[in-house]
């Protein structure tokens, strides 16, 4: 089983907000998943953006790969 880091929408009707959640990659973004990471939410300015860094970690060291999304959300958290 190929486990993938990102996004899952959630939130209203022109009001996204994300969860950074590790998933299965064969399953849609839109199914179950197995742990959340952390979140994103783009309706504020500057977006705010939390990510518990040893769950991401643990996932990364377990084979989980990041989309291209999470990975640019990582790099700006440092």
């Amino acid at each position: 089983m190929a486990v993938k880091i990102r996004l899952a929408r959630t939130g209203s009707h022109k009001k996204p907000f994300y969860r950074i959640v590790a998933a299965s990659s064969e399953r849609s973004a839109s199914k179950k998943f197995i742990e959340i990471i952390g979140t994103y939410n783009p309706n504020i300015n500057p977006a705010e953006v939390k990510i518990n860094k040893e769950k991401f970690d643990k996932w990364v060291k377990l084979g989980a790969a990041p989309s291209d999304t999470v990975k640019s959300l990582v790099k700006k958290l440092g």
